[in-house]
């Protein structure tokens, strides 16, 4: 069910209409909303986007171009997703059974995925099951995200490694005993306060 004031719906995006979708969020070309899924208000969904049966979307998220957003998957409000971007939903992906059926939705074991408020997924990350991405952390453009990222955690490689603390600004947090600084904004993370 689409919201009354929703902003816009691009014709030739595909929304199921047992998808629940926001007032104030955008649609645009050629993406796809499958049906249960969830979007919040004032959202922003890219060209290309596919958002898989069942996900959950908060408010205020800017999914970009070409993320792919599968079952299992739970987006807190205030996330950035980039464009390219993947979250995987199985770790034993098959085509087929062990007795050769092709399988369906029965057949796949999804693990869920929790991308807290406030956190970016950098353009062209690969994030795995069974993971949560904690708030305002931030997965560096490429990265396989493969383990749990704390809060303010900034993660980078393949597979993803922390590397240090990122600002709720988004600009990468510098150590300053007794914690961590933003040069940037000034904001400071004392010890503790960057935990998952």
């Amino acid at each position: 069910m689409i919201s009354a004031s929703v902003a816009l719906v691009h014709p030739t995006a595909e929304v199921s209409p047992e998808a629940l979708i926001g007032a104030g969020t955008r649609i645009w070309h050629q993406a796809q909303v499958r049906e249960g899924a969830r979007l919040g208000c004032d959202c922003i969904v890219g060209k290309g986007v596919y958002i898989d049966f069942g996900v959950q979307v908060g408010d205020k998220v800017k999914i970009q171009n070409g993320a792919l957003l599968y079952h299992g998957l739970t987006v807190e409000s205030g996330v950035f997703i980039g464009p390219g971007a993947c979250m995987a939903n199985d770790l034993y992906p098959r085509a087929i059974t062990p007795e050769g059926r092709l399988k369906g939705n029965d057949d796949w074991a999804v693990g869920p995925t929790l991308i807290c408020y406030g956190a970016s997924i950098g353009a062209g990350a690969i994030v795995l099951p069974g993971v949560t991405i904690g708030r305002f952390a931030l997965v560096a453009a490429g990265a396989a995200v493969t383990r749990s990222v704390p809060e303010h955690g900034l993660v980078a490689g393949v597979p993803a490694r922390l590397i240090g603390y990122a600002c709720e600004c988004g600009r990468p947090m510098k150590l300053s005993p007794p914690g961590w600084h933003c040069p940037a904004c000034g904001r400071e993370l004392q010890p503790g306060e960057a935990h998952a």
